[in-house]
């Protein structure tokens, strides 16, 4: 594990960064940027130890950040419903290389991308590999989305260059964890007695528990590169919605109801090929089905 490391990460509050930040401040010194919109949110990073500025990533105002980190991890993203193209590339392509401008004297920078900038194929079964064709994945909750991160990487990439700052770029596919992901949206709504909604029949992920993100991290750092790694940050085990959700119903006793609503053009499925990831990490320590065990019952709901 890092350790006496002065690190930056952006969006330390958020679903998968938070569990990361508590797990990267125990042995060095951290530091945490958003906008911290919600004071909430920043009192809880505070009580980590963390030392927390508030930046808005795409302004070009990093006055009140130093320079002299070792390492940046950059988890912050931006996603909303609408169609404001303009903000969604500012944050995420225009923030990523003011960041990375301004850190460029780190010894490495890991960059947290998505599958969600992959092209639709109409196998349900493909297997993308890091070397897959890029394209729209038409993300119905955040229609920015997948051009905006495409652009990110691209940015990523040129200040790699430019700057010759080591860069890995990790292209994350289902995390879940006692934070949250989007398994654990199924669960709930398995909890709650309403339908698992998803948009194909199967509908494929490669889900990451968050103590393999946490155990996985140093490793992508030290794989850093220029020009700069990319690689798929996903579990090692091909899952469905319709296998996950009912799996949560025998754990917690409900009916797992999945309704499907097609979504044309959207990804049919998110299966990685994490060979590549896998020589740099290792493989996962958490399979599957004990992580959604662990998961459940983290949320005191097992039957």
């Amino acid at each position: 594990m890092l350790s006496g490391e002065k690190i930056l990460i952006t969006g330390p509050a958020g679903q998968i960064a938070f569990p990361l930040t508590e797990h990267l401040a125990k042995d060095n010194e951290v530091w945490g940027i958003a906008r911290f919109s919600n004071p909430d949110d920043r009192a809880k990073v505070d009580a980590l130890g963390v030392t927390t500025r508030a930046v808005d990533l795409g302004a070009a105002d990093y006055s009140e950040l130093p320079q002299d980190f070792t390492y940046v991890l950059h988890l912050a993203t931006f996603q909303a419903p609408g169609l404001d193209y303009d903000e969604a590339l500012r944050v995420n392509a225009e923030g990523t290389g003011l960041l990375l401008q301004h850190c460029r004297k780190a010894k490495a920078a890991l960059v947290m991308s998505t599958a969600s900038v992959l092209r639709p194929h109409e196998d349900p079964m493909h297997v993308y590999a890091e070397t897959a064709a890029l394209g729209d994945a038409n993300v119905m909750h955040a229609p920015t989305y997948s051009v905006s991160k495409t652009a990110e990487e691209a940015v990523a990439r040129f200040c790699s260059r430019a700057f010759g700052l080591p860069v890995t770029i990790a292209r994350m596919n289902a995390s879940y964890g006692p934070n949250g992901g989007l398994p654990t949206h199924h669960l709930t709504a398995i909890l709650e007695g309403r339908p698992v909604v998803t948009r194909w029949d199967p509908c494929m992920y490669s889900p990451i528990h968050q103590e393999d993100i946490n155990g996985q991290t140093e490793a992508l750092l030290a794989a850093a590169s220029t020009p700069a790694t990319i690689v798929n940050w996903g579990g090692d085990e091909p899952v469905s919605v319709q296998e996950w959700s009912a799996y949560f119903g025998e754990l917690t006793g409900r009916p797992a109801e999945v309704q499907v609503v097609e979504q044309p053009g959207s990804l049919r499925g998110q299966i990685q090929d994490t060979a590549k990831r896998i020589s740099l990490t290792g493989p996962c320590a958490v399979p599957w089905r004990e992580g959604f065990r662990r998961t459940v019952e983290a949320w005191g709901a097992a039957g």
